[in-house]
């Protein structure tokens, strides 16, 4: 099972957004969810501050803004190189 690691932080209402969107769409049943909050780590803030909320499944990156169809997209772009 691959990680999709989604960063964000608290009080971040696109944040909140898209761990809906996540939670809404089938393509990410097989995989498992890590919320990061980037504000616990200062490496992670100043890569990730500007551009959150961003998912991560290995070095595969997609960055805010995102909706369903650019995450579908997204996704199966990873699942068929």
């Amino acid at each position: 099972m691959s990680n999709l690691t989604l960063y964000s932080t608290d009080h971040c209402s696109l944040c909140d957004q898209a761990l809906d969107l996540l939670l809404g769409m089938r393509q990410v049943a097989g995989l498992q969810l890590v919320v990061v909050d980037i504000a616990l780590d200062d490496a992670l803030m100043a890569r990730y501050a500007q551009s959150i909320p961003v998912l991560r499944i290995g070095e595969h990156e997609l960055h805010s803004p995102f909706d369903r169809d650019t995450l579908a997209t997204w996704l199966q772009s990873i699942e068929d190189p």
